[in-house]
C-alpha cells in the first residue's frame, strides 16, 4: 500500500496544525458558527444530534495494521470504544469532543490517515473493489490509479468550492464490486480491440433524492490522458452545475438538464485545452505502482490438505468458507470477509477491542494488511487456506465470523435517527430487528444472495435506491414511515428499485419483510435469486401480498 514521502507528512501535519488554530479561535469567540462551519467541514467535522461526528478517510479501502491499532486506541480514548464504517470504506467517530478533535487528527497523522476532504463540496474518497489486485480476471490492478487520483485530488484548488461533493470509483473487472455505475464518475479499466489498457469513463451516476445510473461520456482513454480528462469533466461541471439549488447541484442533474452529447462536446473541448499539460508520464504511473508490487506468496499453500478435511469434520466451519471467504489469484490462497453484521448489532460497527484483534491477525495471517468495502465490512485479502480454520476461530471468538455475507443479514444501514441530524428516521433498531427476525442460517443460505439497504433520509447513504430490497426513511406528520423498493443493484447489472407502494409504519417494517421473503419463497424458479424472480414477475406480485389486507 501507498506510503506518505516527506510533502504527503508535512502537508498532513500542517493540516493538523491549522485546523487547531481554527479549532482554538472558535472556542475562544473569535470565529462564528458560520465562519468556523466551512472549516471543519473541510476536516470532515459535523455536528450531529448528540455530539460532533468526525469522519476519516481510507484511501480505496486499504488499512496497515499499525493504522487499524492506532483507529482502535483513538476510538478508546477519545470516543466511546467503537467506530462506524461507512459505504464510502471510510470510519466515523460518533461522539468526540470539539476539543478533543485537533488531537485525534494530530495522533491519526503519525500513522498516515487524515480527515481532508471526507466532507464538502469537493472531490472526496475515491473508492474500488475491495479484492483489488487479488483477482485472476482483472484488466489490471486499480489500486495505483485509485491513488494517483487521490494525490491530483487532495487540496485541488480549483475544486475546493464545487457545486456539490465530488465521488469517484474505479474497477479493473467486469464485475463492479465499487458500484461504478452509481457515481459522479465511474472509471472501468478496459482493453480495446487492439489489446491496449485504458479506461472507459462513466458520468453522471448518483443516488440519493434523484437516483441515477451513470452513462458513457468515453468508451476508451488513455492511460497518460486519465487527470487530464477527468480535471476537463470537473472544470465543466465546475461552470454548469446548479450552485442555485442543493437538491439540483449534483453532476448527474448537469448530465440530464444539458444531455450527455452536448456534455461530452464540451468536455472534449476543454480537454483540447489541458490535454498536453497534464499528461501522465510513465516515470510517474511506474513510480505509484512501486508501492503495490505483489507480496511474496508461498508457493506450497496449495499443497495443504487440511482445509478440505476441516470442513468435511465442522458444518459450521464450512458453511463459514462458503459464505465469508472468496477466490484467489494465487493458488492456495483466499480473501476473508470479516463480518460486522451479527445480528443484534449495528451494521458496519466495530469495538476497539475487536479492531486491536483484526489487527493481530492481520499481521499473523494476512501480510499486516486490512480492508474496508463499501458493504460495511473488513475483508483480509491473502490468507492461506490451509490457516483458514484458525482463523475462523479467532473470528468467531470474537464475533466477527457470522457466515452472512450477501446474505438477507448483511444489511447495508446508515447512522439514521440515532446519530444523524440529517435523518428523518431511525434505522439501525429496525436493521437490528430484522436481522434478529430471520437469523436462522439454513433460512437464509436457502433464500441466498439478498441485499437489504436501509437509509433514514432521501440522501440515501446506504444506498436505499439500489437495493434488492431498499428501505426509506420518511417523516409524516412527526411519525415515521417507510417507503420500501425492489429490484435494484448495484454491480454490473445496475438498476433502480421500483416502488413497492404507499409508506408503511414503523410497526409494520420488519413483517413487511417477512412477506416478501414469503412471496419470493412462493414464486422463485429452482435456484433463482430474488433480484432475478423480480425482474421476471414485477413488484406486483409482491405488493398483492404486502397490501392484502388493505
Amino acid at each position: 500500500m501507498y506510503q506518505y514521502d516527506k510533502y504527503d507528512q508535512t502537508m498532513v501535519d500542517q493540516r493538523v496544525a491549522q485546523f487547531r488554530d481554527q479549532t482554538r479561535r472558535f472556542l475562544a469567540g473569535e470565529l462564528t458558527e458560520e465562519q468556523f462551519r466551512p472549516l471543519r467541514l473541510a476536516n470532515g467535522l459535523y455536528i450531529q444530534i448528540h455530539a460532533p461526528m468526525l469522519r476519516i478517510a481510507v484511501p480505496y479501502g486499504m488499512m496497515s495494521s499499525v493504522q487499524v491499532r492506532k483507529i482502535a486506541d483513538v476510538a478508546r480514548r477519545y470516543d466511546k470504544g467503537f467506530v462506524h464504517f461507512t459505504t464510502r470504506t471510510n470510519f466515523q467517530l460518533n461522539w468526540p469532543k470539539l476539543e478533543d478533535v485537533p488531537e485525534i487528527l494530530a495522533e491519526l497523522a503519525t500513522v498516515q490517515m487524515h480527515a481532508i476532504q471526507t466532507s464538502g463540496n469537493d472531490i472526496r474518497n475515491t473508492t474500488t473493489d475491495q479484492f483489488a489486485g487479488i483477482l485472476a480476471d482483472e484488466v489490471e490492478d486499480p489500486r495505483p490509479w485509485a491513488e494517483i487520483i487521490r494525490q491530483w485530488s487532495t487540496f485541488h484548488p480549483e475544486f475546493a468550492y464545487l457545486p456539490r461533493k465530488f465521488k469517484i470509483a474505479i474497477i479493473g473487472t467486469k464485475e463492479d464490486r465499487a458500484a461504478t455505475q452509481l457515481h459522479d464518475i465511474g472509471l472501468r479499466i478496459v482493453k480495446n480491440k487492439d489489446g491496449d489498457v485504458g479506461f472507459e469513463v462513466l458520468v453522471g451516476g448518483g443516488l440519493g433524492r434523484t437516483p441515477v445510473i451513470g452513462v458513457q461520456i468515453r468508451p476508451f482513454l488513455e492511460k497518460e490522458d486519465l487527470l487530464s480528462y477527468l480535471e476537463a469533466i470537473l472544470r465543466v461541471y465546475n461552470r454548469l452545475g446548479r450552485r442555485d439549488n442543493k437538491y439540483k447541484a449534483r453532476i448527474k442533474i448537469t448530465v440530464r438538464e444539458h444531455g450527455i452529447n452536448h456534455i461530452r462536446e464540451l468536455v472534449e473541448a476543454e480537454w483540447v485545452q489541458i490535454r498536453e499539460q497534464l499528461k501522465l508520464d510513465q516515470k510517474e504511473i511506474d513510480r505509484v505502482k512501486a508501492f503495490f508490487t505483489e507480496p511474496e506468496y508461498d508457493a506450497s499453500a496449495a499443497e495443504d490438505t487440511s482445509f478440505e478435511a476441516m470442513q468435511a469434520d465442522s458444518e459450521e466451519f464450512a458453511r463459514w468458507v462458503k459464505q465469508n471467504t472468496f477466490k484467489h489469484k494465487i493458488p492456495g490462497y483466499k480473501a476473508v470477509y470479516v463480518s460486522l453484521k451479527k445480528p443484534g448489532l449495528a451494521p458496519g460497527d466495530i469495538t476497539s477491542e475487536q479492531l486491536e484483534v483484526v489487527a493481530d491477525l492481520a499481521d499473523e495471517f494476512s501480510l499486516g494488511e486490512v480492508r474496508a468495502t463499501h458493504t460495511q465490512n473488513l475483508v483480509l485479502a491473502d490468507v492461506k487456506q490451509g490457516d483458514l480454520y484458525a482463523l475462523w476461530l479467532r473470528l468467531s471468538a470474537e464475533e466477527l465470523a457470522t457466515p452472512n455475507i450477501n446474505t438477507l443479514t448483511d444489511i447495508i444501514c446508515c447512522p439514521g435517527l440515532d446519530y444523524c441530524g440529517l435523518a428523518n428516521a431511525t434505522s439501525i433498531p429496525l436493521s437490528k430487528q430484522i436481522a434478529e427476525r430471520f437469523d436462522d442460517q439454513d433460512y437464509l443460505h436457502d433464500l441466498g444472495d439478498i441485499k437489504i439497504k436501509f437509509s433514514g433520509c432521501m440522501n440515501g447513504c446506504a444506498h436505499q435506491s439500489v437495493g434488492h430490497i431498499g428501505i426509506l426513511g420518511v417523516d409524516k406528520k412527526g411519525e415515521e414511515w417507510y417507503q420500501f423498493t425492489l429490484g435494484g443493484s448495484a454491480e454490473e447489472d445496475a438498476s433502480i428499485g421500483e416502488r413497492l407502494g404507499k409508506a408503511i409504519p414503523k410497526e409494520d417494517v420488519v413483517d413487511t419483510v417477512g412477506h416478501l421473503l414469503d412471496a419470493y419463497v412462493d414464486l422463485r424458479y429452482e435456484d433463482e435469486s430474488f433480484l432475478a424472480t423480480v425482474r421476471r414477475v414485477g413488484v406486483d406480485p409482491f405488493k398483492e401480498r404486502v397490501y392484502a389486507d388493505n
